[in-house]
């Protein structure tokens, strides 16, 4: 499993686009947070990176199926798979191996935005005055987001051999994901109904846990929704004859 995951993680280290999508979400997350009025920390006046927190999930959106959307399709298109299934590894340790590969670019993505805490750190009066504990928080809830659309993305790329197919399904599954449910539940006027949908609803957990509060709901929410879509993945290898 650790061949296969290492062998996964440089292929997108050495691909061209794993530096453009990390580029170009550096690139957007910084211009929103700090240049364009309407969404700049400056302009707002408090120091605080919730504006940040608020618009990274949608550039995830675009960012983290850019990045799953090779893992299983680019196998199918060269017929490499075969390969690797006879190698002494099971299914679930392929998929594993290519899901922490994909999750580990995720967070070398997310790592420079530190510098946005230590900015607003050092921009607040008195110096330091943050709530750090949301930050603290977001990040986690940020990380487990991730995590999330990476398991959709290992998903949406297992069902296709077509790279901008699964690219577009990951897109379309996380959107519904992070705000179907949340958007099902306004039109539906029964109000079980509605609380049953926003449980189900990735925003709603997310935002719970930017608060700065770990609950532990939250956290078995985001390890079932990652394990569902781990195992309809491993439905689709496992029945497929490649």
């Amino acid at each position: 499993m650790y061949a296969v995951f290492k062998r996964e993680l440089f292929s997108l280290l050495n691909s061209l686009m794993a530096y453009i999508t990390i580029g170009v979400f550096l690139l957007a997350s910084g211009l929103l947070l700090w240049f364009f009025p309407d969404t700049s920390i400056l302009e707002y006046g408090y120091a605080e990176l919730n504006g940040f927190f608020n618009l990274a999930p949608f550039l995830f959106l675009f960012l983290i199926p850019a990045m799953t959307m090779r893992s299983f399709a680019e196998e199918r298109r060269e017929g490499t798979y075969i390969l690797l299934a006879t190698r002494p590894v099971t299914d679930w340790q392929i998929i594993f191996a290519k899901y922490l590969a994909c999750f580990v670019l995720v967070i070398f993505a997310l790592l420079p935005t530190l510098i946005y805490s230590y900015s607003i750190a050092e921009l607040a009066l008195p110096k330091g005055n943050i709530d750090t504990g949301a930050i603290i928080g977001s990040y986690i809830g940020l990380l487990l987001l991730g995590a999330a659309f990476v398991s959709i993305g290992i998903f949406a790329s297992s069902l296709t051999k077509n790279q901008v197919v699964a690219f577009a399904l990951s897109v379309f599954i996380c959107f519904f994901a992070y705000s179907g449910f949340e958007a099902m539940s306004q039109v539906f006027g029964l109000r079980a109904i509605e609380n049953i949908l926003l449980s189900l609803s990735v925003n709603e957990h997310y935002q719970s846990m930017s608060r700065g509060v770990l609950d532990t709901r939250d956290l078995v929410y985001f390890l079932t929704f990652i394990i569902a879509f781990l195992g309809l993945t491993k439905l689709v290898i496992g029945g497929r004859k490649w």
